[in-house]
């Protein structure tokens, strides 16, 4: 049908695409990463942006088992926050159930001097694991990149089980939620490999700290 007759004439143009054609399309690419650049260098020169060197940072460990004197991988958040440099605001320790996560999200997420919530547990697939479920109505934008790129370094380090995360991150009222699995070698992950360099305003080309002062523009 001309469904094929497209897809034919289009496969014949991409074969015989000439060199000059192919580098011209080299040179599209290479513009693509200079405006993605030139972006984050616009954000991190604008006059909205203050000195974000220091974040405050709210820990949540999910758990129907943890306790403060077993919480290690709350321990080892809360240590990765400190020795970086960020303030550690709250800590808090909450039972697998949506809206008792929930809510103590939405308390934090409400303070203007909260500028980061992460969560530890509750991100598999069991009956009671619903982190995710909690979270995710309170988003105003999703960070689907969060989840993603976990997923991708994870799968380094353990193969296929990575498949049972389901790390979310988000955006609401400002604050950066992202959400870890219980594990402590998860945890080690998520910051080392991902949290540690978005949440360090001199990390380059780009950081989520330097965006801080502007997710509630108008």
């Amino acid at each position: 049908g001309n469904d094929e007759n497209s897809f034919a004439r289009f496969s014949a143009i991409k074969k015989s695409r000439s060199p000059s054609m192919s580098c011209f399309c080299n040179f599209l690419d290479y513009l693509k990463i200079r405006v993605t650049l030139a972006t984050c260098v616009a954000n991190r020169n604008s006059h909205y942006v203050k000195n974000m060197s220091k974040i405050s940072c709210s820990i949540l460990t999910i758990s129907d088992t943890r306790t403060p004197a077993d919480d290690k991988s709350g321990d080892l958040l809360s240590q990765y926050v400190v020795d970086a440099g960020h303030e550690l605001h709250a800590r808090a320790i909450v039972k697998d159930d949506i809206y008792a996560i929930r809510a103590i999200a939405s308390k934090w997420i409400a303070m203007p001097e909260v500028n980061v919530v992460i969560t530890t547990g509750g991100t598999g697939f069991t009956g009671r694991d619903s982190t995710p479920e909690a979270l995710k109505p309170l988003f105003d934008k999703n960070i689907e990149g969060f989840g993603e790129l976990f997923r991708q370094i994870s799968f380094e380090e353990i193969g296929t089980s990575t498949i049972q995360s389901r790390a979310v991150g988000g955006l609401a009222n400002g604050t950066l939620i992202f959400s870890l699995p219980g594990s402590s070698g998860a945890v080690t992950t998520g910051w080392t490999k991902i949290l540690l360099n978005q949440l360090d305003i001199n990390f380059r080309p780009c950081n989520f700290a330097e965006l801080i002062p502007r997710f509630k523009e108008t």
